[in-house]
């Protein structure tokens, strides 16, 4: 086994001692709100679910406590914090970028890792709906006890206050990112300061420290141990926001916010919760909000609500951020990206994804009305992300860690095995919830599916009509037409082959620019390329070069700006006298297609709505010639 491991260092973690302590107070704000707001429903939950309505005991207690605390410790610090941070795809991680990095690792592209990478992103999304929606119910229902005549207003005042967060996205996330650090670090103290004033309310609960109560109640209970093994996973829930928020902050700033203060005032908060039960056991009704006094209940729902609204933003800005890598990777056709912020790339809006997102929070709030209804549905999402993220590092370790197949499974192989049982766990709840998240990433897939294999088809369609490149620069050198002056640039997927705005030009207007540029733009499977990295010319003739712009699939594609560049190799670009030619394919169902007709139409409707390559390339609008082409597919 290989003792070296080829990850690198993000830029964040070469940065001063005290930029170091700025990165972990801000992944505080941003990292951890989504498993920050577990503590508002996951023990109760838990407790519910074993009890079922009936006393509760020490037993329980004692094992609920047990099986968050060693869920904590294994699923959250040891796979992802200890291991997954350290699986970074030059300094980014996530789903996708897990993904593009095991396929690197392999050398080729595997259908296999691409169903786990589309499976994880996809549940990811779900995960993006449901939280916003359980943790700003959870927070809000504080009200029931605060002033119980208010209890028909939660839902409605729920509703407003995610309309609310939806509708500040297209302004950008950087005022209100100011304000998450200090405000998560006030909910951390105030979870940890809970727990402390009532762990001595029956100190005995430390005895769940030891993994034997928790062992001992899924053995004794059998089924409903499974069923409660469920709704302790509410307690991870927000694991993965770690490893997709490596880019943000670096690997150290995470470990040492986690380490040092997340999981310590997590575990007090839940013991504390643990030992008021124990003693007042008519708690477990909302044993969160029992703890506090009477008179710090309202500003406790205050602060909750804010929790629970930093941690809907933080999925929320993860899924734009996903929703683009999909894209630049060929998963998803072209939506339009919005930037917020002109001096990080980062701060993006995806209008179309968040009025969806909006739709689904909406939907499922109406559906559920709970917190607890929701908490059916919560678990499936994340649990099956994990999944596919511990299949998926499995070839990392193997491949690019090097290290021997049976030392990178005897690692791995009992992590998934947890993380098959928390999915299982969490599919016994098909019926009360679990069926939406599973339904949601099974229409994704489906669209994602039908994506990649219409975009197949409608290729090998085209490239039977479609002329060799040389062919044509033999018959323009044998038969010149008429030449005018400037610069013409012909974007294409195949430089190989003519494309077909270029030949349409010359069909139509008879004409042919005296300079000539193939352009193809293509998706590194890492997150960035270096600028060195990002021109490739070659010249052909004097009249035709073709010139590769390479982007990662977290970059945003800006052909002038790479273009720019080509002036150091040698072009005399200038975009005053240089016209786009963009073809627009009009798409028309087939009589016989390689796909089913529901498909076809599916691949037309998200072809037609695709973002105009001119915006989505970020082309002036001003020199852009598009000609339109119909195909039938």
């Amino acid at each position: 086994m290989a003792a070296t491991e080829t990850t690198t260092d993000t830029p964040h973690e070469a940065t001063a001692h005290s930029g170091f302590w700025a990165l972990t107070l801000g992944s505080i704000g941003v990292v951890f709100g989504d498993i920050g707001t577990s503590p508002l429903y996951a023990f109760r939950e838990a407790v519910h679910n074993a009890s079922d309505g009936g006393i509760v005991t020490r037993f329980t207690v004692l094992g609920v406590l047990s099986l968050i605390l060693w869920s904590l410790i294994v699923v959250v610090t040891v796979k992802y914090v200890l291991l997954l941070l350290r699986a970074d795809n030059k300094g980014e991680g996530g789903t996708l970028s897990l993904m593009a990095l095991g396929q690197s690792a392999l050398g080729r592209r595997s259908i296999v890792l691409m169903a786990l990478g589309v499976v994880g992103g996809s549940m990811f999304l779900g995960d993006a709906m449901i939280t916003p929606a359980i943790s700003v119910l959870s927070a809000v229902e504080g009200l029931n006890l605060a002033a119980p005549s208010l209890e028909h207003y939660v839902v409605p005042l729920a509703i407003f206050i995610l309309i609310a967060l939806f509708s500040v996205q297209s302004r950008g996330t950087a005022i209100v990112a100011s304000a998450f650090g200090p405000v998560m670090i006030v909910w951390f103290a105030t979870l940890g300061v809970l727990g402390l004033l009532h762990i001595s309310d029956d100190p005995t609960v430390l005895y769940a420290i030891n993994p034997w109560y928790g062992v001992s109640f899924l053995v004794h209970h059998g089924m409903i141990g499974l069923v409660v093994l469920g709704a302790v996973f509410l307690a991870v829930t927000g694991g993965e926001a770690l490893y997709a928020d490596l880019g943000h902050f670096g690997r150290r700033p995470i470990r040492a916010a986690w380490f040092f203060f997340v999981l310590p005032c997590l575990l007090i908060n839940y013991f504390g919760q643990g030992s008021l039960v124990l003693s007042h056991p008519e708690a477990i009704e909302n044993p969160f909000y029992k703890m506090a006094p009477e008179s710090m209940l309202v500003p406790l729902i205050g602060l909750a609500t804010a929790a629970t609204v930093i941690a809907s933003q933080a999925v929320i800005t993860g899924a734009f951020s996903l929703v683009r890598q999909a894209i630049q990777l060929g998963l998803l056709p072209r939506f339009e990206v919005r930037y917020t912020s002109e001096s990080h790339a980062g701060q993006i809006y995806l209008p179309r994804v968040n009025m969806l997102l909006l739709i689904g929070v909406l939907l499922l709030v109406g559906l559920f009305r709970t917190s607890s209804g929701l908490a059916s549905a919560y678990g499936i999402a994340v649990s099956t992300t994990m999944v596919a993220d511990g299949i998926m590092c499995f070839v990392v370790i193997w491949k690019l860690w090097h290290w021997r197949p049976l030392t990178a499974a005897a690692l791995i192989a009992p992590l998934v095995i947890i993380d098959l049982t928390f999915f299982s766990a969490n599919l016994l709840k098909l019926f009360q919830g679990a069926w939406v998240p599973l339904t949601f990433g099974a229409v994704m897939a489906g669209i994602v599916w039908t994506w990649r294999r219409g975009a197949a088809i409608l290729v090998s369609k085209t490239r039977r009509t479609e002329v060799p490149l040389t062919d044509l620069i033999r018959s323009l050198e044998k038969r010149p037409p008429h030449i005018v002056k400037g610069t013409a640039v012909f974007l294409t997927s195949d430089p190989d082959y003519v494309p077909t705005a270029l030949l349409h030009n010359l069909k139509h207007n008879k004409v042919l620019h005296e300079h000539n540029v193939i352009l193809t733009i293509e998706t590194a499977e890492t997150p960035r390329v270096d600028l060195a990295e990002r021109v490739r010319m070659e010249n052909v003739t004097d009249k035709f070069s073709k010139v590769r712009l390479r982007f990662g699939f977290m970059e945003s594609p800006n052909v002038p700006k790479a273009l720019a560049i080509a002036r150091k190799l040698g072009w005399q670009f200038d975009i005053m006298s240089t016209s786009f030619f963009v073809s627009r394919r009009s798409l028309k169902p087939a009589a016989q297609s390689g796909m089913p007709r529901w498909q076809d139409h599916l691949f037309i409707a998200l072809s037609r709505s695709a973002n105009d390559a001119t915006d989505y390339f970020q082309i002036p609008t001003g020199r852009v010639v598009e000609v339109g082409t119909q195909v039938t597919i």
